[in-house]
């Protein structure tokens, strides 16, 4: 272990060699993911290492109809797959049935070129989907993704052979459906990553079984805002990643309770979650719903309110189980932080206020440090203003004498109160090194400003270290 010791305040600090994230990824039963989907990753060669997968391919084969939905990033400058997929979702009205992902090149900020090629990844991808009379009426039906270096085109010629190498002739096709097909299909996704993000489940709606299953990709350049496609970024928030996901299950949903559900979900996890702070080009998650285990019949919100909601945490908690591993895997990150805010006026404001900590600079590095800096805790938390509840009302403001600051082991043992009251606890420096110590562990912030449960929020988070600059010096060579 290297060691560069900084005098301050007679404290030291030692430069951590990186943590083995390996474990984060193993085996999944085939039994567990869902029916009606073919899955690949092949090097096509958008990454010079050769054998490195750097494209995916997903493709619904149920006989029914698959609804779609995506939450796409709010960046001014889109990429070019964002634009595409978006088109391509708005024009369909929900329907899709593939996905395709390059790894390698973002396709971002690359002006017509880029745009040609999005659309020719779609075009030959939707030649692999088998014949279905009901969705003779969609020209593309194909979703596409893309990930890497921002402002270089893609080598959309490796790509489309790359495309066509899964053709039902091709002695070189890989399309399955078994857990080596989803590893594969999930590797292709991978640019800093570390291990492939992979999970599956198993879940039942009024009595009835089904499955669901899901990858994502991301490590740095981590703090994304996505919506629905047409939502845009409105200046409100702070610039956000890149961070690509795909979801599938075999339940039948109509394409409006889709997008509803996502959206939800994604506010819940993709959207609290930070690694740098920066917002991606071509952040996009999308799910596919088969229908495959239901025989087409679709839940509808509006008709079926309970199963709706049933799979809606499903998916919300899925999407978080997913959310986590991107954090996990941030770039040169030893901590995973679950940053809790509480007592707010509304979900929103209580959101913020964690956005706020989890992205702080000065938290982050504390968090290296493993040092229980609290006062940087409360100094990100006072900077966040808050909704007003109406255009005449007043916005709301924190009375600095009712928060509470609490740093919770991972392990059940005791909580650590720092602030309580806003007033200064004896803090048990020792008893905070065992806590911070951890790789996990949660930061607790009650503001005291409400008892509407829906004014609670999370964030996850991890620490900034010296790994992460070295990293991001030298990313495009």
């Amino acid at each position: 272990m290297s060691r560069l010791v900084f005098k301050r305040f007679s404290s030291t600090i030692t430069i951590k060699p990186a943590l083995s994230k390996a474990h984060h990824h193993a085996p999944l039963p085939d039994s567990t993911f869902p029916a009606g989907y073919a899955l690949t990753g092949v090097h096509a060669g958008v990454k010079k290492k050769p054998g490195v997968l750097d494209l995916g391919v997903i493709i619904s084969t149920s006989e029914h109809p698959t609804s779609a939905a995506a939450c796409f990033t709010r960046n001014a400058f889109k990429a070019a797959p964002v634009l595409v997929s978006e088109e391509i979702l708005s024009t369909n009205g929900g329907r899709a049935r593939a996905i395709v992902v390059n790894s390698g090149c973002a396709n971002a900020v690359t002006g017509k070129q880029g745009l040609d090629d999005a659309w020719a990844m779609a075009e030959e991808t939707d030649k692999l989907l088998p014949s279905q009379s009901s969705s003779s009426q969609y020209k593309h039906e194909t979703l596409v993704m893309s990930t890497g270096v921002i402002g270089q085109t893609l080598p959309i010629s490796k790509i489309l052979s790359g495309i066509r190498s899964q053709e039902s002739e091709s002695p070189n096709r890989s399309l399955a459906s078994d857990f080596s097909a989803w590893e594969r299909a999930a590797n292709a996704f991978m640019t800093t990553d570390t291990f492939p993000k992979l999970r599956s489940r198993v879940f039942k709606i009024n009595g009835k079984e089904y499955r669901m299953a899901g990858m994502d990709k991301g490590a740095g350049m981590i703090h994304p805002d996505m919506g629905p496609a047409g939502t845009n970024f409105s200046g409100s928030k702070q610039l956000h990643a890149t961070l690509l996901g795909a979801i599938m299950t075999d339940a039948g949903v109509t394409p409006r309770s889709l997008q509803s559900a996502l959206t939800y979900a994604v506010d819940r996890s993709f959207n609290s979650i930070s690694v740098d702070g920066d917002m991606s080009t071509n952040d996009t998650i999308v799910v596919l719903a088969n229908g495959a285990a239901s025989s087409g019949k679709e839940i509808d919100e509006a008709t079926d309110k309970e199963g709706y909601q049933i799979f809606r945490k499903e998916l919300t908690d899925f999407a978080a189980d997913l959310a986590k591993l991107v954090v996990r895997d941030g770039e040169g990150a030893t901590k995973f932080v679950t940053v809790t805010v509480k007592g707010a006026p509304t979900y929103k404001d209580a959101h913020a206020v964690a956005s706020k900590i989890s992205t702080s600079a000065l938290v982050k590095t504390a968090l290296y440090g493993e040092d229980a800096n609290w006062g940087r805790v409360l100094a990100a938390t006072g900077s966040v203003p808050f909704s007003a509840p109406s255009p005449s009302a007043p916005s709301p403001t924190i009375d600095p004498t009712r928060v509470n600051v609490t740093f919770i082991p991972a392990d059940g043992t005791t909580p650590l109160p720092v602030l309580v009251n806003g007033e200064p606890e004896n803090v048990d420096e020792d008893r905070a090194k065992e806590i911070l110590v951890n790789e996990d562990f949660e930061i607790l912030v009650d503001l005291g400003m409400s008892d509407n449960p829906e004014g609670t929020a999370q964030y996850w988070t991890c620490d900034f270290s010296y790994e992460y600059v070295r990293i991001n010096g030298d990313y495009r060579s």
